[in-house]
């Protein structure tokens, strides 16, 4: 199984951006359709934006549309996560994985994941 590595988070005040990084550790690649997923204290991970492996096809949490872009880099074995214009309710670890469709919601493999990468906006 792939072993995912989530960077990118920090501390920002509302209304800023951050780029968050999800990559395959050692020599295995990302060959899936990938999603982002968060946790803020005190409530259940949530599904933030999925992409196919092609690129061709996204999906996004109706919290982040129009704020957050999805994307990859196959020829780094990397998924990003662009946030801009950040709420405090954004606030959370972030974590990605796998998912069996682009237009999954739900992560393949829900008892494995990586150590997230904390985002906090301050207001």
């Amino acid at each position: 199984q792939v072993q995912l590595v989530e960077s990118g988070g920090g501390l920002v005040q509302a209304g800023g951006s951050l780029r968050l990084s999800c990559a395959a550790s050692g020599r295995a690649s990302l060959t899936y359709h990938m999603g982002w997923f968060r946790q803020a204290p005190g409530k259940d991970r949530e599904f933030v934006a999925g992409i196919s492996y092609s690129a061709r096809s996204t999906n996004y949490a109706g919290s982040v549309k129009d704020r957050f872009t999805i994307s990859r880099d196959n020829a780094k074995n990397t998924v990003y996560l662009q946030m801009n214009s950040l709420k405090p309710e954004d606030t959370a670890v972030y974590y990605c994985n796998r998912i069996t469709t682009p237009t999954s919601t739900t992560p393949l493999f829900p008892r494995s994941w990586g150590q997230g990468t904390q985002v906090t906006v301050s207001s």
